[in-house]
């Protein structure tokens, strides 16, 4: 039984990852029972290729198709979105508790406002250091502006 709720798992999240498919799952959110040709209305993208995406959408079964006639209607189902809440949930309720004993953490410790003295000094002498690095990377200067001669 974990196997199947972790195949549905992935067809659930590899419905979702394509912007388009979460677009047709919010239209069908605004309105429910729409038609193919009113859901692909808005898409700049042929109706075969509408129609691939709600293969791979009813293949996740996050969607049911219901022919009457020649028409065609989707409607959402909510199984597998439940089921990927749940995961979802799982993982946020484990990074909420460590976030929060991260933050209690960072508040009960008393940190200093300054550092202490040596470690003042220390920053000090490691600025003058990287200074007189600096100049001597620099080449020395030169007496005489380039492109002239000195004078003999």
């Amino acid at each position: 039984m974990v196997k199947y709720q972790d195949e549905t798992l992935d067809r659930t999240f590899a419905a979702l990852s394509d912007p388009t498919r979460r677009a047709l799952l919010a239209r069908l959110g605004e309105q429910d029972g729409l038609s193919v040709s009113e859901l692909a209305a808005p898409f700049p993208i042929s109706l075969p290729g509408i129609m691939k995406h709600l293969d791979v959408l009813t293949d996740a079964g996050l969607i049911v198709r219901e022919k009457t006639g020649r028409t065609v209607a989707c409607r959402l189902t909510a199984q597998p979105m439940e089921q990927a809440m749940n995961w979802l949930n799982r993982y946020a309720q484990f990074w909420s508790d460590n976030l929060d004993r991260l933050a209690a953490f960072v508040e009960e410790e008393t940190w200093p406002t300054q550092p202490p003295p040596n470690a003042q000094r220390n920053a000090q002498r490691k600025v003058q250091a990287s200074r007189s690095r600096a100049g001597s990377a620099r080449g020395r200067k030169r007496s005489t502006p380039p492109g002239r001669k000195p004078s003999s």
